[in-house]
């Protein structure tokens, strides 16, 4: 069964909104090129019905190289309401930031060849944002589009694990019949992302005591030494189901005083729920080791930013949606687990299928290589359109 009415998709439209977009700088840290986007994206999403509100990003803290916490500045996330009302719903998620703040040499676009675009955010994710509002334009223009509401929420700071807008996400996700997040195709074929693992970054703050390292090195308790200890034993937490990644270490000083202060920085990638919640718990007393062996104090921050994101029987029912409806637009939808993470993962976790990668085709994101294919933003739109179209008609009714 094709759609009707066939969906009007302006790909030339949606292509000089990526170039336009892709122009403003948006590291996650670049708080005036967030702000300059958002009010871009703004005046582009009115064409839609509906409420615009830039809402305030959550407190977020870091832990500086002296052990210090400081409060760390992001943009304001954009929310887009429509049919609030309405008894079926769903969530639409994308982010403004990139990883390529105002400083870094990657600012500008090129042509690669024909039809594939290579610039800062073509892909991950201005092109995906494009997307989003054309399918949703496209819904509009269907006679069922008022039995379905939904809401956008665009953040601000999702390259850095969206520590300013999870409780946005979740607030936004409850309820939802379904979700579509517009990250890039997991491949330049248009393959979704299907299960994902965890991701969490933690800060080990250690805290010795110094001593002349050649009158009274007995007398220290070197913090480095007690770092060092900690990260062999991270690492032997290793298993099949979480991978265990020390970053940094800094700290020290002169060669002829004990070190009283170290900072490990480190990521852990868990594939399971229970093994993200085993290695916290292990963590604490592995910290209580190290301060009773050592004779240091060991104080941890940050934890787990996105869990682990398995597919149920709900989410594989909206996959199974995704893949009939690029079917019916001659398109091959495929899907392969990932050890990538995004907001879907955060999503999945407040209960609510989600597919997370409904984006563009492209590639090399997070490189000065990454690249859009440009023909994959009207095809990609219709796919969307086709989606929620039928999330409106029910497709997900009992799921």
């Amino acid at each position: 069964m094709k759609p009707e009415p066939p969906f009007a998709i302006d790909a030339t439209a949606m292509l000089d909104q990526v170039q336009t977009w892709c122009a403003i700088n948006t590291g996650t840290a670049n708080l005036d090129g967030l702000a300059k986007q958002a009010g871009a994206l703004a005046d582009a999403l009115s064409a839609l019905p509906g409420e615009i509100e830039m809402v305030d990003p959550a407190p977020v803290t870091g832990i500086a190289a002296d052990g210090r916490e400081f409060e760390k500045q992001h943009g304001q996330h954009l929310v887009l309401r429509v049919r609030p009302t309405a008894n079926r719903r769903i969530l639409l998620t994308g982010h403004m930031d990139t990883v390529f703040p105002a400083d870094h040499p990657f600012q500008h676009q090129k042509w690669l060849e024909d039809g594939v675009l290579n610039g800062p955010g073509v892909a991950d994710m201005k092109g995906g944002i494009a997307v989003i509002l054309h399918s949703l334009m496209a819904f509009e223009a269907t006679a069922g589009a008022s039995a379905l509401g939904y809401d956008v929420l665009i953040n601000s700071d999702e390259e850095t694990g969206s520590l300013a807008s999870s409780g946005l996400i979740a607030e936004m996700a409850r309820g939802k019949l379904a979700a579509l997040t517009y990250e890039p195709a997991a491949l330049p074929d248009g393959t979704l992302a299907h299960t994902r693992g965890g991701t969490g970054n933690y800060s080990i703050t250690l805290t010795g005591k110094s001593a002349h390292a050649g009158r009274n090195p007995h007398e220290g308790r070197n913090a480095i030494v007690a770092a060092a200890d900690l990260i062999l034993q991270l690492k032997a937490m290793e298993r099949e189901d979480i991978t265990i990644n020390p970053a940094k270490l800094e700290g020290g000083g002169p060669n002829n005083v004990v070190p009283d202060h170290a900072l490990l920085r480190f990521n852990i990638r868990p594939k399971s729920t229970q093994a993200m919640e085993s290695f916290d718990r292990d963590l604490n007393v592995l910290l209580r080791i190290i301060e009773t062996e050592h004779e240091i104090s060991a104080h941890r921050h940050g934890g787990v930013t996105r869990p682990p994101k398995p597919v149920d029987e709900k989410a594989q029912r909206l996959f199974d949606l995704v893949r009939e409806c690029g079917a019916e637009l001659g398109q091959v939808i495929n899907w392969k687990s990932t050890g990538g993470v995004c907001d879907g993962n955060n999503i999945a976790a407040c209960g609510v299928p989600v597919v997370d990668t409904m984006g563009v085709r492209g590639g090399s994101i997070h490189s000065s290589d990454e690249f859009l294919i440009t023909a994959s933003l009207a095809e990609r739109a219709a796919l969307s359109a086709r989606v929620i179209q039928r999330l409106a008609d029910g497709a997900l009714e009992g799921a």
